[in-house]
């Protein structure tokens, strides 16, 4: 993935790799030392995404590790199988 400023990519769309719309990227977390990205914040979750049991944070929004994004464009796609 080459840059991408994390506000054009606030609000978009998450998807499964299989086409599943799975919420809304509402932040990200990191770690402000080295920049790591750890996890994406979602909201408005879908019944696919609550089904996987992910952690969520204090707001109750589900996290989704980073490792498992596959790419980012118009959506953020995420790999079903790295969740579990």
């Amino acid at each position: 993935m080459g840059k991408i400023i994390a506000k054009e990519i606030i609000g978009k769309m998450v998807v499964s790799s299989t086409g599943k719309h799975l919420g809304l990227l509402e932040n990200m977390e990191f770690v402000t030392e080295s920049g790591e990205l750890l996890n994406l914040v979602v909201s408005k979750p879908t019944e696919q995404l609550l089904k996987l049991n992910l952690k969520k944070d204090e707001s109750g929004n589900i996290l989704i590790p980073f490792s498992s994004v596959k790419s980012i464009g118009d959506f953020l796609v995420i790999d079903e199988n790295e969740l579990v």
